[in-house]
């Protein structure tokens, strides 16, 4: 299968039109699209291709898989049938409503071609036509470019991370030239005039790191860091300021590594940018130089530590610098730097107590804002393909969560699941221990759950 090494031009003499759907889990505050989503529209409508875009939030009220469908086929009317390309991405959260939607696409005697992207698809394995029947055509990797090269044409082409289904599957990543890309915000995708105060951004992908429960690496290696150019950025950056954005979230998985991140920060100060800025930091590249490029700006760093304890690190390949980890709680604390870190329970090897030794790490070093999460089994992630190997159960809610091990049952994952609510309820607010926290979690008539180290049991309440 060959690159293309540049942008693909769609093909004047035979046009498609790109139906582009995406099913969200969203938050109150977020952009009515969401940026994968609007980068997608931007390379697209940038390259001169006919583009409907839908976005829906799957976890909102009235939510309605008729209202898609019905959305889809209407914007498919007034074209050929065999002119019409349907994009969904597919994500852990709308898998099962994604595969409804194609049988009843396909039931209502949709023609076109239905092209599938996302998380689901990227870091799957071969037999992608046996999850998915309904679909022509696979993305695994950055959609842009390769979509743009599949609307310039009616012919199965081969393009570097398609896969055709029916053909052989090289399971290969797409990749995209960042700096060739369209901006969703400087081409409008996005519309900032409209008060939108708050936005997700992106300034580099990629990640150097290996966990083994995490979708930002490719299967069996490092997903190198690509920076988006800075004079790109910087032309984004001015809009912001401009447009009144005040709170901007940045998704990169590791944003505090090398020059790149300080000549954004330093960027942004320079602008005279006041609004809040959270990005996605790790302790072990937390140094001097960028926390003093954070000096002058309402930053809110996140970390996200997962343990304290080696043995349950190794197991997911995300290994600590204890050391580093305190000296940089230290610096956060003389230099009063908002921040927050996130840990894992259900992490193979982890014990309740073990679990209850990271909170309590954290408490007793003033972590003002300490969220704790469940751990998923991604699909395609090293951890996933493992779970034998370390007794992964998983409960069937719509997005499963691990909740049996070699080394924890049900019934201690539910106490690590309250203590995690606790620590929910009391943000901004935290006790100052794990004790604190368990009296907290005793006393609370909304409380789910409660431990007892000295009795071992769980009581339910109400």
């Amino acid at each position: 299968m060959s690159a293309h090494p540049s942008k693909v031009e769609p093909s004047i003499s035979s046009p498609r039109r790109v139906i582009l759907v995406s099913i969200d889990w969203t938050r109150d505050k977020d952009p009515r699209l969401p940026l994968g989503h609007a980068s997608l529209v931007a390379a697209l409508r940038g390259a001169g291709v006919d583009t409907r875009a839908f976005s829906f939030a799957i976890n909102r009220a009235g939510f309605d898989e008729d209202r898609i469908l019905r959305d889809i086929l209407e914007s498919a009317q007034d074209a050929a049938p065999e002119q019409v390309d349907v994009g969904f991405g597919v994500y852990v959260w709308n898998d099962p409503v994604v595969k409804r939607l194609l049988s009843a696409l396909r039931h209502k005697g949709f023609q076109g071609r239905i092209i599938l992207g996302g998380p689901q698809i990227s870091y799957a394995g071969s037999g992608l036509e046996q999850l998915y029947p309904e679909a022509d055509a696979f993305i695994r990797g950055y959609g842009e470019e390769a979509l743009v090269a599949l609307a310039a044409t009616f012919e199965r082409i081969r393009f570097m991370g398609v896969h055709w289904a029916g053909q052989v599957d090289s399971g290969v990543q797409a990749r995209a030239q960042l700096e060739s890309l369209s901006s969703p915000f400087l081409e409008g995708v996005i519309e900032l005039s409209a008060g939108q105060r708050f936005i997700r951004w992106e300034t580099q992908r990629g990640c150097p790191f290996r966990c083994s429960f995490c979708q930002h690496r490719e299967a069996g290696s490092r997903l190198r860091r690509r920076d988006i150019p800075l004079a790109r950025l910087e032309r984004e950056m001015e809009l912001f300021v401009r447009s009144g954005v005040d709170d901007i979230a940045v998704l990169d998985p590791l944003f505090n590594l090398g020059a790149h991140a300080l000549a954004v920060l330093r960027t942004l100060r320079r602008l005279g940018y006041g609004g809040r800025l959270s990005l996605q930091c790790h302790f072990s590249t937390l140094d001097e130089e960028f926390l003093d490029a954070c000096q002058g700006l309402d930053v809110r760093l996140e970390f996200g530590l997962q343990t304290i304890h080696e043995r349950e690190a190794r197991a997911v390949e995300r290994v600590n610098d204890m050391a580093k980890v305190r000296q940089g709680l230290r610096e956060l604390h003389e230099r009063h730097i908002r921040f927050e870190v996130s840990i894992i329970f259900g992490l193979p090897e982890q014990t309740l107590e073990s679990f209850r030794e990271t909170i309590d790490f954290c408490l007793q070093r003033g972590v003002p804002t300490l969220k704790a999460f469940p751990l998923m089994l991604l699909r395609g992630t090293a951890l996933e393909r493992e779970r034998a190997r370390w007794g992964l159960v998983e409960n069937d809610e719509p997005i499963p969560s691990v909740i049996r091990s070699h080394t924890f049952g049900e019934r201690e994952w539910k106490c690590m699941a309250a203590l995690a609510d606790a620590l929910r309820r009391t943000e901004g607010g935290h006790p100052v221990s794990i004790e604190a926290l368990d009296a907290w979690v005793f006393s609370s008539p909304d409380s789910s759950g409660w431990w007892s180290p000295a009795a071992d049991e769980v009581r339910v309440a109400g």
